[in-house]
């Protein structure tokens, strides 16, 4: 799939779709400005350029730079949460729910290193009601989660299938370190994808 987007003023697109496009594409570039300078040095001004777009602009969409950061959190923390909800939903049994959450959530960690590294620095900047939104989310992701774990170890206590979970999460979170950036990134990809999936049933299928 092409990294292009349409063009705002294509014919073919409304107005809403140029809306949300514009929209995508300042949370694309606010994860990767986020990622590399942290929340506090990174203006709107800079995301506007960053888009094309002066930074005035940039508040038609956002309020506030706090706002870009709570969409881009709690997008992602929904994203995976119904993510992971439809991988277990198709799933046949718990044994291919357990496989197809950790093939879903590598390919998210692989594909969005720099929000995690944005969750890991700028969670704290978010206001507390956004802050409790996305830890609501995402507690609601890691249920689902150990849901299955509890299927596949059964008389395990939740409090350590949650711990499991995390640590799992931990061990594919790393993409930030172990997927750089290659000449060749589609087949450093493949490598870290096969490494980290092979890691994380590992460790979650151990009694």
């Amino acid at each position: 799939m092409s990294d292009s987007t349409p063009s705002a003023a294509s014919p073919r697109i409304g107005r809403s779709e140029a809306k949300a496009l514009r929209r995508a594409a300042l949370l694309h570039s606010a994860a990767a400005l986020f990622a590399e300078r942290g929340f506090a040095g990174v203006s709107m001004e800079d995301l506007g350029t960053a888009v094309g777009m002066s930074g005035p602009a940039v508040y038609r969409h956002f309020p506030s730079k706090q706002a870009v950061l709570a969409a881009l959190l709690i997008d992602v923390s929904q994203t995976l949460l119904d993510g992971g909800t439809a991988e277990v939903e198709r799933a046949a049994d718990s044994e291919h729910a357990l496989r197809s959450l950790v093939e879903f959530h590598v390919a998210f960690a692989l594909d969005h290193r720099d929000v995690i590294r944005v969750q890991d620095h700028d969670l704290d900047s978010l206001t507390p009601d956004d802050r409790r939104t996305v830890r609501t989310l995402q507690r609601r992701y890691v249920e689902r989660w150990v849901d299955v774990l509890a299927q596949l170890h059964p008389g395990v206590p939740a409090a350590e299938l949650r711990v499991r979970a995390h640590a799992g999460f931990g061990l594919i979170n790393s993409t930030p370190h172990s997927a750089t950036r290659t000449r060749d990134d589609s087949v450093a990809r493949e490598t870290v994808r096969a490494a980290l999936e092979r890691m994380a049933l590992a460790a979650l299928r151990a009694d």
